[in-house]
């Protein structure tokens, strides 16, 4: 494999051509959203330079937080992703509801989840098993993220069953969704030790070799600062041009968070989830995409709730159409079945990227 370029930056590290690209980008990235939003350029203009943005800046921060943990171990590593890996699409949920759009930001985490376990980890069966045939890996983090996957399905499922069956909890949905968050935060929080101890849900050593020297602390820092400073001033951008956009071009808001929000914030950084499945390491490949899932579902969705009673806005609670809920517990039951044996080939892939559109479609009109 052909060596990556460097550009030297002292005698002690080197950034990677890759790392100079992305943050190259990013900065370009940024500088393009932010004047065609204060030019008041077409909305359209502004929604997709904000969209590509975000991705690239997502990357950005899982770059510059893998070079923070590689100095705390695996484990480490893997709570430190967890906490800052969705960094944007927090702040796009934070402003998406300060805005008032709560379907919006339902849609988006709901997408993310599905993006990741259908989407993404489709994508890597298909190019693993093309490449490789069946793939076989260790089925013991599978079992233990679908656990905690259907955990979470079912917080987000109970409100919205209280509130369509109008039991005796109806009408306290918003005190409901903030005690569902309140327990995924704390099962959240109970998985870091965990984790860092490198359970199943760590991120595994062999991913830093082969790479170039680590940045220093204070670059690392200083870049993961600088993304999520970026990440929040475009966020605010893409979620001003998101309503005019989407009613130009005719999209419905459902399928915007579904597909479009949910993408922005996913797609970069699980790039890396394929590239294991092609260099047949499907261990890694499982753990990194399915963990995005689960870091969704019990992090970030339980932290927008309980921020949206404090940041002014609309409330964020976890009444969901049913649709969604339905999405939900069908993704949750097929990437199940298929994992758990521990073996993957590119139709179960294929199988997983079907099931992903057709639910994608579905929202289409709304």
């Amino acid at each position: 494999m052909q060596e990556e370029a460097k550009g030297k930056l002292s005698p002690n590290f080197e950034l990677s051509r890759k790392e100079l690209i992305i943050i190259g980008a990013s900065l370009a990235l940024t500088i393009l959203a932010g004047g065609l939003n204060f030019v008041a350029a077409n909305p359209i203009m502004v929604f997709v330079a904000a969209a590509v943005a975000l991705a690239v800046l997502a990357a950005l921060v899982g770059v510059a937080t893998d070079q923070v943990g590689a100095r705390l171990g695996a484990g480490a590593t893997g709570v430190l992703q967890s906490a800052l890996g969705n960094l944007p699409e927090l702040f796009v949920g934070i402003f998406a509801l300060r805005a008032g759009l709560t379907q919006v930001v339902q849609a988006a985490l709901v997408g993310s989840i599905l993006g990741n376990s259908l989407f993404v980890l489709g994508l890597a069966f298909v190019v693993g098993g093309l490449k490789h045939g069946t793939q076989k890996f260790d089925s013991s983090t599978p079992r233990t993220i679908a656990t905690l996957s259907l955990l979470a399905v079912a917080a987000l499922a109970i409100p919205s069953i209280v509130d369509r069956l109008h039991t005796p909890a109806a009408g306290h949905e918003e005190g409901l969704s903030i005690a569902c968050a309140v327990v995924l935060l704390i099962i959240f929080a109970a998985s870091i030790p965990f984790s860092i101890k490198g359970g199943p849900t760590s991120l595994p050593e062999e991913d830093k070799k082969g790479e170039a020297p680590g940045w220093p602390v204070w670059l690392a820092a200083v870049v993961l600062i600088g993304a999520s400073v970026g990440a929040a001033f475009v966020s605010d951008w893409f979620v001003t041009a998101l309503t005019p956009a989407t009613e130009t071009l005719g999209i419905s808001s459902a399928f915007t968070g579904l597909v479009i929000v949910a993408l922005a914030g996913n797609a970069v950084e699980n790039v890396v989830g394929i590239q294991f499945a092609a260099q047949n390491k499907p261990d890694f490949a499982v753990s990194i995409i399915l963990n995005s899932s689960l870091q969704v579902a019990l992090g970030l969705t339980p932290v927008l709730v309980l921020l949206s009673f404090v940041i002014g806005g609309a409330h964020l609670t976890l009444v969901l159409a049913p649709l969604l809920i339905v999405a939900l517990g069908l993704t949750s039951l097929l990437s199940t079945l298929i994992t758990i044996d521990g073996e993957s080939n590119w139709l179960e892939g294929l199988a997983l990227i079907g099931l992903y559109i057709i639910i994608a479609v579905s929202f289409w009109w709304g």
